[in-house]
Parts: structure tokens; sequence; C-alpha cells
């Protein structure tokens, strides 16, 4: 990893565009109100300001510090609180109140759980859809250290679309996720697709990889079932991140998505700042069959 002292400036089409309208400052006070944490904020989302604004969010759960410390993450690592029993129903009344008909959760990693947080988050889905009748969810998942056991405690609480994070190509993940393995999320992400269920993974480019290395992730990913991916741009969020390698150029996440296409991918959301949640109301329409 090459050392730098500053952070390579942004090209243009990076620069994002700060949108305060009613719906981003209505967002913002329902999720302090309610003493919720987003990945939008504790993640340093660029789409911050778009998402609150179209009245979406993707609330995190089981806390805002985590037990890995991945070289990329902006969420603060370290020995996290105990879970918040109440959360599920703080969770549910949060979307409820913000009239959403599809949101997405995810979640720290706990490592420090015995169910490494299983549990919490089939009850905060269960809650989520008591309060709100017809709304559609999509969980985005730690690996659960790849146990099935806890995976299908999640998956039994029948989210309509379960993501869970590649994050980067098999060369480079040892240099960008602390303990997650390549292999480990593909097995995640086979185990979900063979349940029935939507599969839907992201990764980082800009990080050192090569466009041969993002093209056979796709097909790694359709291997498993993997119906659904998004491919955005590594934004180093501090200096003591891992550092930005490149800035992809606009044109070369339209040929990604162009490939992922036509290699068989239902739904590729693909660009400069794409996230893991950017549009996700669309992925609930993927035909499994």
């Amino acid at each position: 990893m090459q050392e730098t002292n500053k952070i390579p400036r942004k090209p243009d089409w990076l620069k994002i565009k700060i949108n305060l309208r009613d719906n981003f400052r209505d967002v913002a006070d329902n999720l302090k109100s309610n003493g919720l944490h987003t990945i939008c904020t504790d993640g340093d989302c660029p789409n911050k300001y778009e998402c609150w604004a179209r009245g979406t969010a993707t609330i995190m759960i089981l806390g805002n510090i985590c037990t890995r410390h991945c070289k990329f993450c902006n969420v603060t690592p370290g020995k996290p609180l105990p879970p918040d029993s109440n959360e599920p129903i703080k969770v549910a009344k949060s979307i409820k109140e913000m009239q959403l008909k599809h949101c997405v959760i995810t979640s720290v990693d706990r490592d420090d759980l015995p169910d490494f947080g299983a549990t919490h988050w089939a009850n905060t889905i269960s809650e989520v859809k008591q309060f709100n009748p017809g709304i559609t969810i999509e969980a985005l998942i730690p690996d659960m250290n790849g146990s099935l056991e806890y995976l299908n405690i999640i998956l039994e609480s029948e989210p309509n679309v379960i993501s869970h994070n590649l994050e980067t190509v098999k060369r480079l993940t040892p240099k960008l996720r602390s303990k997650a393995s390549y292999e480990r999320s593909l097995f995640v992400l086979e185990h979900i697709a063979k349940t029935g269920r939507i599969a839907k993974s992201g990764i980082m480019v800009g990080v050192g990889e090569t466009f041969e290395e993002v093209t056979q992730t796709m097909d790694d990913l359709l291997s498993v079932g993997c119906k659904v991916m998004t491919i955005g741009q590594y934004l180093q969020p501090s200096l003591k991140h891992y550092p930005v390698v490149e800035y992809i150029h606009p044109d070369v996440f339209s040929k990604y998505k162009e490939i992922g296409l036509q290699k068989g991918f239902q739904y590729i959301e693909s660009g400069p700042l794409v996230r893991s949640s950017y549009f996700a109301e669309k992925h609930i329409n993927v035909k499994l069959k």
C-alpha cells in the first residue's frame, strides 16, 4: 500500500450536490428523535443528501461501533455497547413515521455476541413488518462468520432482498477487510440464493483492482446465484484509511454495467457515487426463475 500524506483531489464527476430540502430535515429529525444510527452518516455516504431529500435512509442497527477494523470503512471500530432491546420497535416506528414503502436495514459486525446479532436482526425485521404492513425490506447483512444457523435466523424473518457485500476483488480482500474472506462472502451469498431469496452484493473500485478482476468478480457472483450487483468509487474517509489508488471515469462504470447485464445480472447499479443501497427499491423486482 503506497503511503501518502494527502487524499487526491476529486474530479468533477465526484462533486456532490448538497440538498437541504424539507425532506432532508424531516428524515434527519426523525432519526435523531428516535435515537437511531444510519450508515449514511456513520459510513460517510456521499449520497446522504440526495437520499434523505427523497425520504429514504439506510438504518444501521446494533449500535455504531464495529468489532472489525476494515481499512476502507468509516464506522468506528472497538468494543460495542450491549444491544438495545428497544431498538427493533424504534426502527419500526421511525419507518412508519417516514411513511416508507421500502427500507434498507444494515448493521455493524457484532463478533462479540454469541449469535453475532442474528436474533436482534430477526426481531427488527419482524417489528418493521408488524408496524408497516406491505413494506418491502432489504437486509444488508454481515457474514455472520459463515454460520448457517445464524444466517437462517435472519432469512426466516423473510426480508425481500438480502445483500452482503464482497467489497473488493479477491486479490485485494486481505488488504482491505480485517476478518472477512472472499470465499466466505461467496458462501453466504450462495446460501441466500439457494434458499430462494434475492441475493445482492457490491464492490468498490479505485483501490488498485484491474478491469479483468472486476469482471471476474462478476462471474464469481453469478456462479453462486447473485442477481444484483452494485459498483461504486471508493472514497477515502481520512488519511488513516486505505488510500485511493485511482478515480475511475464514469465511462468505465458504464462499461461495467453493460458487461454485467450481458453476463446475466438482472440489475447492475454502476457509477462513481453508487453505494449498496442506492435506488435499492428497484431490486425487489428480481425474477428468481
